[in-house]
């Protein structure tokens, strides 16, 4: 019996385990599809990855877009071969307990350099929707002081 209940917990385990790896790796493809749709001007996947009611919030103090709002800004960013091209080099993904929310958090290469993304996806109708996109730019600490000066002109 003990043997039994052994064999049956570590079935589950490795299931569950290997559940949360495909969620995981769907996740990661999602995320890596959605910068190369706009590093090759793809806008209707770009935003059709996007939630209805997505927001991205830019690295501009005032960047807050709705998705359809965003469209709208970033339309002629789409009309050429490339809107813009980031690169995540790393990226932490996690689960909500019942599956269908995941947050994320990854360090791109940029054109303004490293920056860093954070975000939230919910399955809709069985599929990953983002539904909040953060991009910050990074400072490096010792040049805090220097940015600051810098902003506050």
């Amino acid at each position: 019996m003990i043997k039994y209940l052994l064999i049956t917990s570590c079935i589950f385990l490795v299931s569950k385990t290997s559940k949360a790896q495909n969620e995981t790796e769907n996740v990661n493809n999602l995320l890596n599809a959605w910068h190369k749709a706009a590093a090759t001007a793809d806008e209707d996947f770009f935003f059709g990855t996007m939630a209805e009611d997505g927001i991205y919030l830019g690295t501009d103090k005032t960047e807050k877009w709705t998705r359809d709002e965003m469209r709208e800004w970033a339309k002629e960013y789409f009309e050429r071969e490339s809107a813009w091209s980031f690169e995540a080099t790393s990226r932490d993904v996690y689960f909500s307990a019942d599956g269908k929310t995941a947050w994320f958090n990854e360090k791109l290469n940029t054109w303004m350099g490293i920056c860093k993304g954070t975000g939230v996806l919910v399955k809709q109708k069985g599929k990953w929707k983002i539904a909040l996109y953060d991009l910050s730019v990074t400072i490096d600490n010792d040049k805090i002081q220097e940015f600051v000066k810098l902003i506050e002109k």
